[in-house]
């Protein structure tokens, strides 16, 4: 099976550890596409892709019939100093919730036909805010271009084949921080990982490869992210502002490349940093735990995006406005663990949780700890005595073990009273199951092998009969 997807992304098919071809994206012959799309507000959809030069009218045809998308909007193209393709982003207005559009996307907004691209582009739209039906999303943090730290051991995450196999049976992707490690460039050079990626591109090159690898799935899945701490960092040349290239910077790379729906600044989104959106039963909030509250870790050359205090009071207002009747589950999302058995961020913590208590979110979910770990409910560093049993404490999980060239985290031993299970091992991420009002089921699957690893079930009583 993995042969096949293997072909399909254009990876040598005879090797499952080859390499990543890290290719050199300033050379205006590569058409480079990175198709991604993701939620746009509640009847809309946003589509980008790269090209090597700027489109002066990027366009997207779209369309529910698949011979005639007869519809089009158009969008921008932009780029940034030390980037060597160009970012086209075209926002679709007025979809009809949860219907199938195909699409084309091309630099005229002339009709031309099935302008000689593939017919397998196409987006769902989202499902309506208190819609009843279960559904299920794909969800991780951590995911590099390579696992392994020598030339012999190091091979394209499985995490990309896994994915792509267990596309069908989820409606998006949720990936909150840490996108391709390419700011560890230098030390894979060292070693030997990729021996002809010196230079200011070097980046920018890991990253578009990064993002060419996962096309397959993110040119017809929604991936929605966050911000991580590799977005921003500058890894060993930190501290030589001559050698921190703009892509590393104030997580320039990050901001220009995705487009979440932080469009509205009324709102108080920022570029991408922090958002919301609801999807069917559950409202969804991504946070930027990496700037923009107090004793945030400290980055160079990055942030702050909003005024002072502006994502603690976005974050407030946007629970407190949350219709429980309509989307009784809310998951929250931030890069950095407060509760784990390998790395605290205190300040995030002291940020964050009270509000998670304050408007009983259900579920809080992180990446940054390369492990699989799944704790009891907890509130004030004090368990929920429910368990999983209708608790009145967010449950947490840790899911960043989708494989980068880092390897995996290693947790304290004993561990905390609080954690129930934690899989050091293993690569791999999680499938959140929305069944109806009342259950929810997390599972860990196993990038190796599509096993599931481990698995539970919250059950909430959110005083619906649905």
């Amino acid at each position: 099976m993995k042969v096949s997807i293997i072909a399909v992304l254009g990876i040598a098919a005879h090797c499952l550890a080859a390499l990543p071809v890290i290719q050199d994206y300033s050379k205006p012959s590569l058409n480079a596409s990175q198709l991604r799309i993701a939620y746009n507000g509640p009847n809309g959809m946003s589509v980008a892709w790269n090209t090597p030069n700027r489109l002066l009218r990027p366009t997207v045809w779209y369309g529910r019939d698949v011979n005639f998308p007869l519809e089009y909007a158009i969008g921008t193209s932009t780029t940034f100093n030390s980037s060597t393709n160009w970012d086209n982003i075209v926002y679709i207005h007025n979809l009809l919730p949860n219907t199938k559009y195909y699409y084309r996307v091309t630099d005229q907004p002339a009709y031309e036909g099935d302008f000689n691209q593939p017919q397998n582009f196409y987006f769902i739209t989202a499902k309506e805010a208190g819609d009843h039906s279960s559904f299920s999303i794909a969800a991780f943090g951590d995911l590099g271009i390579i696992t392994g730290t020598t030339p012999e051991t190091a091979q394209i995450p499985d995490t990309f084949y896994s994915v792509f196999e267990y596309r069908s049976d989820f409606d998006f992707i949720w990936h909150s921080g840490d996108f391709g490690y390419a700011n560890d460039w230098s030390q894979e050079e060292a070693d030997g990982i990729f021996p002809n990626i010196t230079g200011s591109v070097a980046y920018t090159d890991i990253m578009n490869s990064y993002y060419d690898q996962f096309v397959n799935v993110t040119m017809n899945t929604p991936y929605m992210v966050g911000p991580g701490n590799h977005e921003a960092e500058c890894g060993v040349a930190t501290a030589n502002p001559v050698n921190c290239v703009a892509g590393q910077q104030n997580f320039t790379s990050y901001r220009h490349h995705f487009v979440m729906p932080t469009n509205d600044q009324t709102e108080g989104y920022v570029q991408n940093m922090w958002y919301s959106w609801n999807y069917g039963m559950a409202h969804f909030v991504q946070l930027n735990s990496e700037t923009d509250f107090p004793s945030a870790p400290e980055h160079v050359y990055s942030g702050p995006f909003g005024t002072s205090g502006q994502q603690i009071a976005w974050l407030e207002a946007d629970l407190a406005a949350v219709d429980r009747t309509v989307t009784p589950w809310v998951i929250v999302s931030g890069h950095r663990p407060w509760y784990s058995a390998s790395a605290n961020c205190t300040a995030c913590g002291d940020a964050f949780e009270s509000l998670m208590v304050k408007y009983n979110v259900d579920v809080v979910w992180f990446g940054h700890v390369h492990y699989y770990e799944r704790d009891t409910p907890i509130a004030n560093g004090v368990p929920d005595p429910k368990g999983l049993k209708n608790p009145t404490s967010p449950w947490y999980i840790t899911s960043g073990a989708a494989g980068n060239v880092e390897g995996h985290s290693k947790p304290t031993s004993p561990l905390p009273p609080f954690v129930d299970y934690v899989n050091s091992t293993s690569f791999g991420w999680s499938m959140w199951t929305f069944h109806n009002s009342s259950s929810l089921t997390h599972q860990f699957i196993s990038s190796e092998t599509n096993e599931i690893m481990d698995e539970a079930t919250l059950y909430k009583d959110h005083g619906l009969k649905w």
